[in-house]
């Protein structure tokens, strides 16, 4: 009997389909499960709100975690563009599990995000599922590792409604018996658990490291000394055909994680996309904030550079086996990058066997990268399970 189930049931009925996900994921399990995840797509948020609850009947008295999406994933496959439930039910023995809800209150000229537990010694990971237009998503995990010193944040951005149609109020989050509209739910998951996270970004680097000589916030004015503009239209002449194709469809550039590295390699690098040019200036705009003396390196984005990167980083999973995990990939991965839906979730079944694996299409992902909290885009985050001892300390490791 095993320790991690999945299931998925499509259909417009989500109740039915929801205590049909439910019940598959708990089929295999040797126990009542600890924790019990599921993920909802569809058209309807009352919908949506219904199927939560047929999802907390067949589950039983557990903890239950989730959140809506544009697609879900489970039972080995990836679905997209109709109604789904995809469900993970996990068995862990010697673990403790703290649901918290996120609010965030307006505190003088600041936000103030409320509802954090108090972190505690034994704490080895937080899954975390927020709803982007009423969550500051990207302030709180970007300085979680202040507030939260050594806690990964593994998760993803909810959507509503069908595909194209969800927008403010349609997301639904939910944990321990309650269905939210705004905010962040989650789990932080502490005691005797072996776990590990890996990022996938998906991108492979171009042209030359460079060293920022000139920057003012997320504004790249000097590249190794040469304007910003001129530095990339360089290295973009210079690059085969086949790649300046890739660079003009979606231009990406790395922020090196290691600055003493002796080189910096395709997986090195934390992507962010360059949003702007000014051709006057001469700089460059991308959607982070870069001080000078950092390194960067121009980054293409494509199927084979995001399969290679996913099995590469599955690689370096030292759990042993892993018997379980959660997958939350970006609704720009599925069909709008591979030829289905499943993509994720066969490289995963390919690289990890017969564990069950749950999870869902994100407008957003959040994970560790060098050990930092981030969110990103066009990835695949993961936390993955394996036996309780396996490893000294039980701690998550980072397989990047």
């Amino acid at each position: 009997m095993a320790r991690f189930g999945d299931g998925l049931a499509l259909g417009p009925d989500l109740s039915s389909a929801a205590a049909s996900a439910v019940e598959q994921a708990l089929a295999p399990l040797s126990a009542a499960p600890d924790l019990v995840c599921v993920f909802v797509t569809g058209d309807d948020p009352d919908e949506i709100e219904a199927a939560v609850v047929a999802a907390e009947q067949a589950a039983g008295p557990t903890m239950l975690l989730g959140c809506s999406a544009s697609g879900v994933i489970g039972a080995g496959r990836g679905v997209e563009e109709r109604g789904a439930v995809s469900a993970w039910a996990a068995v862990l023995p010697g673990a403790r599990l703290d649901a918290f809800r996120l609010e965030t209150l307006k505190a003088d000229d600041r936000l103030v995000v409320v509802g954090m537990p108090e972190g505690q010694d034994d704490d080895v990971v937080g899954v975390l599922l927020a709803d982007p237009y009423s969550f500051p998503v990207d302030a709180f995990v970007e300085r979680s590792d202040e507030a939260l010193p050594g806690l990964p944040l593994v998760g993803g951005l909810a959507e509503g409604g069908g595909p194209g149609d969800g927008g403010q109020g349609d997301a639904r989050l939910f944990v321990g018996g309650e269905v939210y509209r705004d905010g962040a739910v989650g789990v932080v998951i502490g005691g005797s658990v072996a776990a590990a996270t890996v990022v996938s970004q998906g991108a492979r680097p171009i042209g030359p490291d460079m060293v920022v000589t000139k920057a003012e916030e997320n504004v790249l004015y000097e590249l190794a000394g040469v304007p910003a503009l001129e530095k990339l239209e360089q290295i973009v002449l210079g690059l085969p055909e086949e790649e300046q194709e890739l660079a003009g469809r979606g231009l990406l550039i790395g922020v090196a994680m290691d600055e003493y590295a002796d080189e910096h390699e395709h997986g090195d690098f934390l992507v962010r996309g360059v949003v702007g040019a000014d051709p006057d200036s001469g700089a460059i705009a991308i959607g982070d904030v870069v001080d000078v003396g950092r390194t960067v390196r121009f980054q293409v984005r494509d199927a084979g550079a995001a399969e290679e990167d996913l099995a590469a980083l599955l690689e370096r999973f030292d759990l042993a086996p892993v018997e379980g995990a959660l997958l939350f990939s970006c609704n720009g991965r599925g069909q709008a990058m591979f030829p289905d839906s499943d993509h994720d979730a066969k490289v995963l079944d390919r690289a990890f066997g017969p564990a069950g694996v749950g999870g869902f299409f994100a407008a957003g992902e959040i994970g560790p990268v060098s050990g930092r909290n981030h969110v990103h885009g066009f990835t695949a985050s993961i936390l993955a399970f394996g036996r309780a001892g396996d490893r000294p300390g039980d701690r998550v490791e980072d397989a990047r």
